[in-house]
């Protein structure tokens, strides 16, 4: 069977558990890389595919539930935690965590495969998104201050006119930056822009003449 161009890692201390899953996932199709402890997974140099994180809890250099609260979301796929103890508690502490699964040694290839690709479709819907906001950011970098000040306004629904009040300029040059705006930003409509600024948490501003400027708190993109 062909390899896809997707990966799956798997971080156990135990050879023959590492030999058994790895030898499952490559006669399926999937590329496997093993790994005896945490710190050789976070060493090993990875490959831009959708992937997955076979983990054990029970590893020599760190537990696995406290490696998962050190993994970043943006760097490392999502997990399936495997173990030979499990217990409710831990389960639940991970899945809440964001982890796929929570599976049990003796794992069994119905239980295996089914999380393996949850967690695969899971990164890959992640990177899509990362990447769409990483495109969205690039687009409001080339956007001018003035066109920066302009853009809360457009989408927070004011008028040209209310929102050129705001600023102090003319209807017509707010109309030029709004143009300028929707051209840079790639939206071909006022609502295609109001959900890239949602998107990249513009805040709201509502006119100062009605007597209700609020803006909401949100990080810069």
């Amino acid at each position: 069977m062909s390899q896809r161009e997707e990966m799956v890692f798997v971080v156990d201390d135990d050879a023959r558990v590492r030999e058994a899953i790895s030898e499952l996932l490559e006669s399926l199709g999937w590329q496997a890389e093993t790994f005896a402890a945490a710190a050789d997974y976070v060493a090993y140099a990875k490959p831009d595919f959708p992937a997955c994180l076979i983990l054990d809890v029970e590893l020599p250099d760190i537990n696995g539930l406290e490696f998962q609260k050190q993994l970043s979301d943006d760097v490392h796929p999502p997990i399936v935690f495997i173990t030979g103890h499990g217990d409710i508690p831990s389960s639940v502490r991970a899945i809440q965590r964001g982890a796929v699964d929570f599976l049990t040694k003796p794992v069994g290839e119905n239980d295996l495969i089914p999380a393996v690709r949850a967690a695969i479709d899971r990164d890959r819907i992640q990177r899509s998104a990362r990447a769409e906001l990483a495109e969205l950011v690039r687009r409001l970098e080339t956007l001018t201050p003035r066109e920066r000040e302009v853009l809360p306004l457009v989408v927070s629904g004011l008028l040209n006119k209310q929102a050129a009040a705001e600023l102090g300029i003319s209807k017509i040059t707010l109309e030029i930056h709004r143009s300028k705006i929707m051209h840079k930003m790639q939206a071909e409509s006022l609502a295609d822009l109001v959900r890239i600024a949602e998107k990249l948490q513009i805040p709201i501003t509502h006119s100062r003449r009605s007597g209700s400027l609020q803006e909401c708190p949100t990080r810069s993109p």
